[in-house]
């Protein structure tokens, strides 16, 4: 399989060291500097990029029918055209906060419980993000996922960072030196604390995920998540 990297950063290196670990080949590696690239000669793009470039390598790549795995997170304004524009092309397209196989059972696992306590109204729920200082958005899009995961199954309405109302989630979000990503979900009443966390020791996890996904996609059509690359359900 040959793929383009789009975002040649940490995570793009660490995606390189896995794809050829697993017989792939890398066609492009494409960062600020990449004056000129022919798309076309990748199967698949994988792109770890930046916000403001995110949709932009996105609709390059649906454009000219190459399968597109995007890890990038804030930029998701646009993510309703990125769907528009990979149907209007019968294209392939999966979009994921984060491609971590351990994140995405996590988001299940989050829903689940969002689920069973829905009727506890004793308990609150917060969510705490913590990051490495380098990561440019805020909360971050694994957090958002999953504060969608429990609006999505209990009666809270929205988000908000730090200070919430009843009808909202706070979260926390905190940027510490080489922290490649901890989130915790935490229900808290006067009598007890229920928590569930994920803690990622390395980037290698979300690298393997998103090779994964980009072996996943190859002669599909249409818009998926990680779910449909885990049958998660």
């Amino acid at each position: 399989m040959k793929i383009a990297l789009l975002g040649y950063g940490k995570m793009g290196k660490m995606i390189e060291q896995i794809a050829i670990s697993r017989g792939h080949e890398i066609v492009a590696k494409v960062d600020e500097s990449t004056q000129d690239f022919d798309i076309k000669t990748a199967d698949v793009a994988i792109d770890f990029s930046i916000p403001s470039v995110a949709f932009k390598n996105i609709s390059l790549c649906l454009e000219n029918n190459v399968p597109v795995i995007s890890g990038t997170t804030g930029w998701l304004d646009n993510y309703d055209k990125a769907v528009e524009l990979c149907n209007k092309n019968n294209g392939a397209f999966i979009y994921a906060s984060n491609f971590s196989l351990g994140v995405n059972v996590f988001f299940q696992l989050n829903e689940y419980l969002a689920e069973m306590m829905k009727n506890l109204s004793q308990y609150e729920v917060a969510i705490e993000e913590i990051h490495h200082t380098q990561k440019l958005d805020a909360p971050s899009g694994t957090a958002i996922t999953l504060a969608e995961g429990i609006i999505n199954n209990s009666n809270k309405e929205a988000w908000k960072l730090e200070e919430a109302a009843s009808n909202e989630i706070p979260i926390t979000a905190l940027r510490e030196p080489e922290v490649p990503g901890t989130h915790t979900i935490s229900y808290k009443s006067e009598v007890d604390t229920i928590d569930i966390k994920h803690t990622a020791h390395n980037r290698e996890g979300f690298a393997l995920g998103a090779v994964v996904a980009s072996e996943w996609i190859i002669g599909k059509t249409g818009v998926f998540s990680m779910k449909d690359v885990l049958n998660l359900g």
